[in-house]
C-alpha cells in the first residue's frame, strides 16, 4: 500500500464485540493498545498494564478478527532486557497477536532485532511514547526543534534497520510526520503526526467521542454517523481519502 501511494487505517481494540464492528467496517489493522489501562480500566497512565492484561484483551479482540493485521502493546518494563522482551513478546503472539508494538527509539535496536530474527514481527513507536510521560515531563508534542526532530529520524531508521516493519510517530510536528514517512520504506502510522503519514490510528473510545477528554488530534466520529459501526468506516475512509487528519488535528 505504501509503495502504491494508498493510506491505510488503524484503530484500537480491547474486546470481542468492538472487534467485530471494527472487521465489519473492514479498517486494515487494529491494535490492542495498552490505552486500555486509561479506557478500560480508568487508570491515569498506561503503566500498570501487565502482560497478563494485555494477552486477555489480544485474545478477545483475535476472537472477532479474521481480516486485519492485528498488533498487540509490549506493556511497560515488558521489554527491559532481551529475556524479558522474548518471553512476553511470545505471550502476546500466543494469545493472537501478529504483531507486537514497542516504545522507544534507537536504543531498542537491538531488541527489535533479537525478536525480529526469531520470527515475531515488530512495529515501533516513536515521538511521544506513554510509557515514559515521567521522563518527557507530560504529554507534549516532541521533534518540535531541529536537534530533536533529527533524533527521531535517527531513531526510526534504527529501528527499520534492526527489522521493524510498521513504526507509528506520536504526536509530531506535521513536517516531520512527513519527513518520517518520505524516509522510510516501511509504513508510517501517525497519530498526531499531521495527514502525510502512510496512516493514522486513533483510539477506539477517542474517535467515538466518549473519551474523559478527547485530544486535539483526534475526531469525534460518531457526531455525524448513526452507528458505531458507520463512525468507524467513516473514519477508515477519511484516513483512506486524506480527509482525516484535517489542519485543526495537527500540530506545526
Amino acid at each position: 500500500m505504501k509503495v502504491n501511494g494508498e493510506k491505510f487505517a488503524v484503530i484500537t481494540a480491547y474486546d470481542f464485540t468492538f472487534s467485530t464492528l471494527i472487521e465489519n467496517a473492514a479498517i486494515e489493522v487494529v491494535l490492542v493498545g495498552d490505552s486500555l489501562g486509561n479506557v478500560i480500566q480508568g487508570r491515569d497512565s498506561t503503566l500498570p498494564v501487565t502482560v497478563d492484561e494485555m494477552a486477555y484483551h489480544t485474545a478477545a479482540v483475535k476472537r472477532g478478527n479474521n481480516r486485519a493485521l492485528l498488533i498487540s502493546d509490549m506493556p511497560f518494563m515488558s521489554y527491559a532486557t532481551d529475556v524479558q522482551a522474548f518471553e512476553n513478546a511470545a505471550i502476546l503472539m500466543q494469545a493472537g497477536a501478529q504483531m507486537v508494538k514497542l516504545e522507544g527509539g534507537e536504543w531498542l535496536a537491538d531488541t527489535v532485532h533479537l525478536l525480529t530474527e526469531r520470527g515475531i514481527p515488530v512495529c515501533g513507536h516513536i515521538g511521544l511514547t506513554p510509557q515514559s510521560v515521567h521522563k518527557l515531563g507530560g504529554y507534549k508534542v516532541q521533534g518540535k526543534d531541529e536537534q530533536a526532530a533529527e533524533q527521531l529520524i535517527t531513531d526510526a531508521k534504527a529501528l527499520e534497520s534492526a527489522g521493524a516493519e510498521l513504526i507509528v510517530v506520536e504526536c509530531v510536528p506535521s513536517s516531520l510526520g512527513r519527513e518520517l514517512s518520505e524516509t522510510l520504506d516501511i509504513p508510517v502510522i501517525g497519530i498526531g503526526a499531521g495527514p502525510d503519514t502512510d496512516a493514522q490510528v486513533l483510539v477506539l473510545h477517542d474517535m467515538l467521542g466518549i473519551s474523559q477528554r478527547l485530544p486535539s488530534f483526534s475526531k469525534n466520529f460518531i457526531e455525524d454517523n448513526s452507528s458505531i459501526e458507520e463512525a468507524i468506516t467513516a473514519y477508515g475512509n477519511e484516513v483512506r481519502t486524506g480527509t482525516f487528519p484535517a489542519p485543526q488535528h495537527c500540530f506545526k
